[in-house]
C-alpha cells in the first residue's frame, strides 16, 4: 500500500501539469459518464450513472480512505497541512468590501474532475485540488457584497474556463489552470432579495445560469457567452408583460410579475432537441393564494423545455398547480431511453418535492404517468385534467392549523436522485415528514414570499431511499434510513450494481442497485453533497464530503 501511494504521489507530481493544460468540450459531456466527472450531474442525461464497475457489489467491502481534505475559505493563506507541500496560490476578487469574510460553509455542491484535477467549491470559494491526494492547487476567493450563503452547487467546466455563481448573484469565469478571474458579470441584483445557488450548465457556446429569491422579485434564467460573458437571452419563469403565455394563470398582470419560481438547480439537456429541461420553484406569495388568483400560476413549480440558442420555451408541465405548500419542482429531472407501455420511448422523469412522481415525453412534454410515491402525502385530491396532481383546498393553512404531509421541506428539496439503465429504477430520498400549518394573517395582501404562516413539525413516518420503477412509478424497494429528514445531499449510481448515498446517521453507505441492502458503509459525518466517481491511474475513487470535509476512498 505505501510502495503504491508513493507512486501515485510521483506521477501526480508528473502529470498534473499536464492536466492543468487540457480542455473539456461539449463532445467530452456528451459521452456517457466513466472516467471524469465534467458537470453538475456528470453528464448531460443528469443521470449520475457512472459505468465504472471496479468498485462493484463483491469488491465494495474492500474500499478505503485514500485520503481527506479539511478546506480552509476565505482571504487568509492556509496553513501547510496533510498532503500540502508548498502553499497555494489565493487569488481574490469580488465587489465586496476589503476583507469580505470567510464564507465558507458546507460543501454541498458537486466536485468536477478533469485530467486528475479536482474542482470543488463552498460559497465565495473556489478549489482546484489535486485528485490523486487531496493538495490544493489554487484557491478562489470570492468578496462578497450579501445574499444568502445557504449553499453552492458547483462549477460549469469549458475548454480552460471555469464558471460558478456567487451568492451576491454574480457569474463568475476563471482560469482553470491558474485560478485567476476572467470576468465576471451580474446575474441579479442583490438588493432585489435575489441569491444564486445553482452550478452554471454549459452546452456548447451557451453558459445557463439560475438565480431566485424568497420574496417576491421575478425569477429568471440567463445564457452568457463563454467567451465574452455578454448576455445572450434571458427567460422569465412567470409572465412579464401582456401577451406572454400563462398570464391567464394568475390573478393579472402585477401577480404574476412578482409570482416567483426561482430556477435553483442545474439540468438536463437532450441535443436531438436542442432542449435544455429544468425544474422551477414555488410561487409568491407561497402559502396565501389569494394575491395570485386560483389559476395554475404558471410556470412555477413546473418542468421547463427551453431552446438553448434561442431561450424559448418549447414545453412546460405544472407539477404542482397552483401551488400553496412552498413545493417548488426545483428537482433535478433525469433523461431515460426506454421502453414504456410496449413502446420505445423519450422520457424526462421527476420525484417532485410534492411527493409525485411523473413520467413525460421530453420532445413534447406530453403527460404519460403520474403517481404518488410519497406514503403520507396527503394535500391532493385526485388528478387536474393535464394529469397532474389536484390540490385540495381543505389542506390550505388555516388560523386552527391544518395537517399537511409532506412539510413544506418535502419528501425530497434539491438533493438529485441517481437513475441506473441497468435495473430501469430512480433513486431518490423520501422523508414522510408531518406539520401544521397555521394561517397568521387572513388578509392575503399581509403576506409575501414565505410569510403568513407558521408551520410546527409534528412528527414523521420515517425517510427512506426509494428505488422507483419508471415503468410504473412504484417503488421496487424501500430502505428505511436513520433520521426523519434526508439522507444525504444526493446519490450516485453505477454500472458496479451499487448506489452511494448517506443513511443520515452520519455514515456513507453502498446500497446494493437491486434492492437496497446496505452492502458497505463508512462513518465520516452527515453527507453534505452528492457522492462522485472516477477513474484515474487505473484507480476508481468515490468523493463524498461531510460539511468542510472531502473523503476519497479508493480499492485497498
Amino acid at each position: 500500500m505505501i510502495a503504491r501511494r508513493i507512486l501515485s504521489l510521483a506521477t501526480a507530481l508528473l502529470l498534473a501539469p499536464l492536466a492543468l493544460a487540457q480542455g473539456v468540450s461539449n463532445a467530452d459531456i456528451l459521452k456517457p459518464l466513466k472516467d471524469s466527472w465534467l458537470t453538475y450531474n456528470g453528464d448531460y442525461t443528469a443521470r449520475r450513472y457512472s459505468a465504472l464497475t471496479a468498485v462493484n457489489r463483491t469488491t465494495v467491502k474492500h474500499l478505503s480512505l485514500a485520503w481527506m481534505a479539511k478546506m480552509s475559505t476565505g482571504d487568509t493563506p492556509a496553513a501547510l497541512t496533510g498532503y500540502t507541500r508548498i502553499r497555494s496560490p489565493l487569488i481574490v476578487g469580488g465587489e465586496g468590501p476589503t476583507g469580505g469574510g470567510a464564507g465558507g460553509g458546507a460543501i454541498k455542491g458537486t466536485l468536477l474532475e478533469s485530467n486528475g484535477i479536482l474542482y470543488a467549491t463552498m460559497p465565495d470559494n473556489v478549489w482546484a485540488m489535486d485528485a490523486r491526494n487531496g493538495e490544493v492547487l489554487w484557491h478562489y476567493f470570492w468578496k462578497t457584497r450579501g445574499g444568502t450563503h445557504i449553499a453552492n452547487r458547483g462549477v460549469g467546466l469549458y475548454r480552460d474556463y471555469l464558471f460558478f455563481e456567487t451568492p451576491d448573484d454574480y457569474l463568475v469565469s476563471l482560469d482553470a489552470k491558474t485560478g485567476k478571474e476572467r470576468w465576471h458579470r451580474q446575474i441579479a441584483k442583490v438588493e432585489g432579495g435575489y441569491f444564486a445557488t445553482p452550478a452554471p450548465v454549459i452546452v456548447r457556446n451557451h453558459v445557463i445560469a439560475g438565480v431566485g429569491n424568497d420574496i417576491d422579485s421575478p425569477s429568471f434564467l440567463k445564457s452568457f457567452d463563454p467567451e465574452t460573458g455578454d448576455l445572450q437571452w434571458i427567460w422569465y419563469v412567470t409572465p412579464q408583460k401582456q401577451g406572454d403565455p400563462g398570464l391567464d394563470t394568475w390573478k393579472d398582470l402585477d401577480a404574476s410579475r412578482h409570482g416567483g419560481g426561482g430556477t435553483w438547480v442545474a439540468g438536463a439537456y437532450d441535443p436531438e432537441t436542442n432542449l435544455y429541461l429544468f425544474g422551477t420553484g414555488n410561487p409568491t406569495p407561497s402559502w396565501t393564494s389569494g394575491q395570485r388568483g386560483d389559476g395554475d400560476n404558471l410556470y412555477t413549480c413546473s418542468l421547463v423545455a427551453l431552446d438553448v440558442d434561442t431561450g424559448k420555451m418549447k414545453w412546460a408541465y405544472s407539477t404542482s398547480p397552483h401551488d400553496t405548500h412552498d413545493y417548488d419542482s426545483a428537482q433535478v429531472p433525469v433523461l431515460v431511453d426506454g421502453i414504456f407501455k410496449g413502446k420505445p420511448r423519450k422520457l424526462v422523469i421527476q420525484a417532485a418535492r410534492n411527493g409525485y412522481f411523473f413520467v413525460l415525453d421530453r420532445a413534447t412534454g406530453e403527460h404519460l404517468l403520474t403517481t404518488r410515491y410519497g406514503e403520507t402525502t396527503n394535500w391532493a385530491e385526485g388528478e387536474t385534467p393535464l394529469g397532474a396532481p389536484k390540490v385540495n383546498p381543505a389542506k390550505d393553512a388555516s388560523t386552527g392549523g391544518t395537517l399537511i404531509s409532506p412539510s413544506s421541506g418535502g419528501t425530497i428539496n434539491g438533493q438529485p436522485p441517481a437513475y441506473s439503465p441497468q435495473t430501469g429504477l430512480l433513486y431518490q430520498y423520501d422523508s414522510d415528514t408531518y406539520s401544521m400549518a397555521f394561517l397568521l394573517d387572513p388578509d392575503p395582501r399581509g403576506s409575501m414570499g414565505l410569510g403568513g404562516k407558521e408551520e410546527v413539525s409534528i412528527g414523521t413516518k420515517g425517510s427512506y431511499l426509494l428505488g422507483i420503477d419508471y415503468k410504473t412509478g412504484k417503488p421496487r424497494w424501500r430502505h428505511p434510513l436513520y433520521t426523519g429528514t434526508f439522507g444525504g445531499g444526493g446519490l450516485l449510481a453505477t454500472a458496479g450494481g451499487l448506489v452511494f448515498g448517506g443513511d443520515g446517521a452520519g455514515n456513507l453507505v453502498a446500497f446494493d442497485a437491486a434492492d437496497g441492502k446496505s452492502l458497505w458503509s463508512t462513518r465520516i459525518g452527515n453527507i453534505s453533497n452528492a457522492p462522485q466517481t472516477f477513474l484515474l491511474d487505473g484507480h476508481q475513487y468515490v468523493l463524498a464530503a461531510s460539511g468542510d470535509t472531502l473523503y476519497a476512498f479508493e480499492l485497498m
